[in-house]
């Protein structure tokens, strides 16, 4: 799956969360990203427990945490790639200081092999409910 699909998918998540027939658009000033990260195979059910955690977690408790989705490639599960959408850039970096943040970066340090932050642009972002 390519980054494309991947924002489009996630769009389409977040959009489905609104409600019927919603549309949603990208606000000015949200912060929008992928982490695409590679972990290690012999750590991989570890890590996706670690991320689920850290993710129900950060929805839950942080109000600027618009949307978080960690999947997968089909033919390649040790490529992960998280979709990331935050109401700005200081929702942001409260994240990054949030001890659930901080407990999932220190769980997490072995297992990953790589990891790259690409930052985007939300184009357009809707989806329809069943």
């Amino acid at each position: 799956m390519n980054t494309k699909h991947l924002l489009i998918l996630g769009a389409s998540m977040l959009a489905s969360s609104l409600g019927p027939s919603a549309t949603a658009q990208e606000t000015p000033g949200q912060y929008i990203q992928v982490a695409e990260i590679e972990i290690d195979p012999a750590q991989l059910e570890a890590y996706k427990a670690a991320v689920k955690e850290h993710i129900e977690t950060a929805v839950r408790v942080e109000p600027g945490v618009l949307a978080l989705y960690a999947l997968s490639e089909k033919d390649n599960p040790t490529k992960v790639r998280v979709f990331e959408i935050y109401r700005d850039v200081e929702a942001y970096k409260s994240h990054l200081e949030s001890q659930h943040f901080k407990t999932y970066k220190a769980t997490t340090d072995t297992m990953v092999k790589s990891l790259k932050l690409v930052r985007t642009d939300g184009i357009a972002l809707a989806a329809k409910t069943r």
